[in-house]
């Protein structure tokens, strides 16, 4: 090797410090996500049936479609391969029941990635988070579908349910408890996941091993799931509910580790993403006990967007190097 070789290979590149290595990347985060998702999605077609995967699938075909489209419209590079559309898709299907008419789901999604994101910049620039969007949208645009539940996988064409916090909302907690029998066998539906409700509502307990295993990776801080759902069950034994009951039904657990500690929407710092989950949580407590709908961790979360800059101006992380 020559002098003039063997100097350019021990040449540094000199970058904007800090210097900080990790072999993490976009893609390598998102697609270890959706890998954390697809237990409680496969479990959703298992138990909804086919219409569950058919909702599903659509939902992310033109969710990436969406993005692929738009990317090559506008001349920017096209990222479908990082897996944020792809997250997107299958967020969404979770938030909608699994018998909406296809032409709901693609309208949603449509919404999620072409409005929700693209009008904002593209990923890393959207201020409220994708999926939410998408499923405020056809709430809005069809609320009697999107509250329409299918009961069981072998009556899915025929048969509906409400949702655990429907029943609660419209016949008292006496009837809920009745409907499964006792108080044991309700809370064993709701972390299990026998139950109505929408893809995302169908299994705490695998939910809660997929966040888990982000916050093993590091990938989401644990203080905004266990806030967020902290607040909504103290606030709700505050008013004499039942907090198990309100902890493991709706889209809490859902939202509370997918949706909640979204990368672009959630404040920069600690403190300011604990902050979040706190005003998250009691704003679900807040719709739920006094609003019109049952639910509302979707509104809840896109609220709490909405103040996530003020949050980030408020509770500022010290400068690097510096001590407070």
């Amino acid at each position: 090797m020559s002098a003039e070789a063997n100097v350019q290979t021990r040449m540094l590149t000199v970058s904007a410090s800090p210097h900080i290595r990790s072999d993490e990347s976009i893609a390598r985060i998102m697609w270890t996500v959706n890998a954390t998702l697809a237990p409680a999605a496969l479990f959703s077609v298992y138990r909804f049936g086919m219409p569950a995967l058919t909702t599903m699938v659509l939902c992310i075909v033109v969710a990436v479609a969406t993005e692929y489209l738009i990317q090559r419209w506008r001349d920017k590079p096209v990222t479908i391969n990082d897996g944020s559309a792809f997250l997107t898709g299958l967020l969404l299907a979770m938030n909608i029941p699994a018998t909406l008419p296809w032409y709901m789901p693609v309208f949603g999604t449509v919404a999620a990635i072409a409005v929700a994101k693209h009008t904002m910049g593209g990923l890393g620039y959207n201020i409220f988070n994708p999926a939410l969007i998408g499923r405020a949208v056809l709430l809005a645009s069809w609320p009697v579908a999107m509250t329409t539940w299918p009961e069981m996988a072998s009556k899915v064409d025929g048969v509906t349910s409400a949702t655990p916090l429907g029943i609660l909302k419209m016949q008292g907690y006496e009837k809920l408890v009745a409907v499964f029998g006792d108080k044991a066998e309700m809370y064993k539906s709701l972390f299990i996941g026998t139950r109505s409700g929408s893809m995302g509502e169908t299994s705490a307990l695998l939910l809660i091993a997929g966040g888990l295993f982000l916050i093993y990776r590091g990938y989401i801080n644990w203080q905004v799931p266990v806030i967020m759902i902290g607040t909504v069950g103290a606030l709700t034994a505050v008013f004499g509910q039942d907090p198990i009951m309100h902890m493991m039904s709706g889209g809490l657990i859902l939202g509370a580790f997918y949706m909640a500690t979204d990368m672009v929407t959630i404040p920069i710092t600690v403190k300011g993403q604990m902050v979040f989950a706190a005003g998250a949580g009691a704003l679900t407590v807040l719709i739920r006990l006094l609003g019109g709908y049952p639910e509302g961790v979707c509104y809840a979360i896109l609220l709490m967007n909405c103040v996530t800059p003020l949050i980030d101006l408020w509770i500022k992380p010290a400068k690097f190097g510096a001590r407070r």
